[in-house]
């Protein structure tokens, strides 16, 4: 007999599932979170269980909120169980599972007016984010923000009633200065580059074509800690639906599976508090820079590299890909000869060991995550985390024809069909576009390299012309596997 979530529930859960150590209505809001997806709910908000759980920071718990109108149905969802969620944790040889209770509201997506008015509030002192890496409005080759952007102009238009997550921002502060109320911490929970900059760039650009004084008054007042957040985060399906309910007797809408690990380190920057996330293993620091190159390029750049070949071999699963000796070969020769040289190493800490963390992580056959998820949004995630460090490379005179290669195997992936001949479903907002210049580069390699808003200096780098060039051919002449073959054998 399983047990429905709820908070009445609390107190009857099956053995071996951990519930929250605090009444929950001793909580009181202090962060309003915007985009309450998976990985929020597996990283951000664990961490605040965490300190609840220590009889901490009790009056930081948190406000969810959502910008898109797929966030309705998670708010549905959760507002079903009283905003609980279960977290499973999973590794090779063992799980657990807890229910999670730090958010105690989720604004309904879409009600400007309501969002405006719990921001404006002066308990809330912490405004943070997951709206992935494509919805932060920035060019791809430039990572600057695009004030010209529809939604952005939309905002711009009529601030009163904003749609966008910055257009939000921007919207709430000016209410608080205009009562003169203390602004909150803008802090972004997104895997991007710099997120802090990118984020505080967003809010003051579209502030700067509104009111030029609140630009002034944001830039002096308001903080945009930087931070790199880490933590392996699946979709959730119906096997994750029913694997909850069939091990561990719970029904939950919506389940987050994951991994054990997790990392979150934190610019020491923040104008009105926050919570002692340092009593429960966050790190602050005052330059975030160093952990973040090393996971974007290691972490999220290793996704990438085993993401597309996999793809186009069809397999399915991530740790499947790690059991295919050539696909793994080509991960780690990658990483050690062209990836990590660019990587200062953060203190006290050894690239090497974090590269073979990343290998076990990645082979976590618990985990379930999926091929079709790591390959997803190329044309935003290829600028962040392969591009810069060819880039890099390139510019230092040495060879970036592994990196190439990666982003050639993804051209192939955008061409919408496997090697077995099966479809590939459209997967990033600018499919068709990716689509058009891939068959085009079937024949002329360059075609691709045509979109210089994504590949940026590399379009234009000879080198990296001929090196993408090379792979491309030989993918589509010798396939992925002869040519992942030459390249590990120094003949590509």
């Amino acid at each position: 007999m399983s047990v429905k979530l709820s908070a009445a529930a609390l107190g009857s859960l099956p053995q071996g599932v951990a519930a929250p150590k605090y009444a929950r209505t001793d909580l009181s809001p202090g962060v309003f979170h915007i985009g309450v997806g998976n990985f929020h709910r597996a990283h951000q908000a664990v961490y605040l269980d965490d300190l609840f759980n220590l009889g901490l920071s009790r009056d930081w718990a948190i406000v969810g909120a959502g910008v898109r109108p797929a966030d309705a149905a998670m708010r549905a969802a959760l507002g079903s169980q009283d905003w609980l969620t279960t977290v499973v944790e999973q590794e090779a040889h063992r799980n657990g599972a807890r229910v999670t209770g730090p958010m105690i509201d989720f604004v309904a997506p879409g009600d400007s007016a309501a969002m405006l008015a719990a921001m404006a509030k002066p308990e809330i002192r912490i405004v943070s984010l997951t709206v992935t890496e494509g919805g932060y409005y920035i060019s791809p080759a430039t990572q600057s923000f695009d004030p010209a952007h529809p939604d952005i102009a939309a905002d711009i238009a009529n601030l009163a009633a904003p749609k966008t997550a910055f257009g939000l921002i921007a919207a709430a502060l000016k209410r608080r200065r205009d009562a003169g109320v203390k602004p909150f911490t803008v802090m972004s929970c997104d895997n991007i580059p710099g997120n802090g900059h990118v984020t505080e760039n967003a809010v003051v650009g579209l502030a700067e074509r509104v009111d030029a004084g609140l630009a002034a008054w944001i830039k002096q007042h308001v903080a945009f800690p930087n931070s790199m957040v880490d933590r392996i985060t699946p979709a959730t399906s119906e096997r994750e639906r029913n694997l909850l309910r069939d091990q561990w007797g719970v029904e939950d809408a919506w389940p987050v599976f994951c991994e054990e690990f997790k990392q979150w380190v934190i610019e020491d920057h923040f104008c009105n508090g926050r919570p002692q996330l340092e009593k429960v293993g966050v790190t602050f620091t005052q330059d975030v820079a160093p952990y973040e190159l090393m996971k974007i390029r290691i972490l999220n750049g290793g996704h990438a590299a085993i993401a597309y070949p996999a793809a186009l071999l069809d397999i399915h699963f991530v740790h499947e890909s790690m059991e295919d000796a050539q696909i793994a070969a080509f991960l780690a020769h990658l990483t050690k000869t062209e990836i990590m040289p660019t990587v200062p190493p953060p203190p006290a800490t050894s690239l090497e060991d974090y590269r073979q963390l990343i290998v076990r992580r990645f082979a976590n056959p618990k985990i379930g995550d999926t091929i079709t998820r790591l390959a997803l949004d190329g044309s935003n995630r290829q600028p962040k985390f392969i591009l810069p460090t060819a880039r890099a490379r390139l510019e230092a005179g040495q060879s970036a024809t592994g990196l190439a290669l990666v982003s050639a195997l993804w051209c192939r992936y955008c061409y919408g069909v496997t090697e077995s001949g099966k479809t590939i479903a459209p997967n990033d907002e600018n499919w068709g576009r990716l689509q058009a210049h891939a068959k085009r580069a079937k024949d002329d390699a360059k075609a691709y390299l045509e979109m210089t808003d994504i590949f940026g200096a590399n379009a234009a780098d000879p080198a990296y012309v001929a090196a993408f060039s090379k792979a491309l051919q030989s993918l589509w002449a010798k396939g992925v596997r002869a040519t992942l073959d030459d390249y590990l054998n120094g003949r590509l």
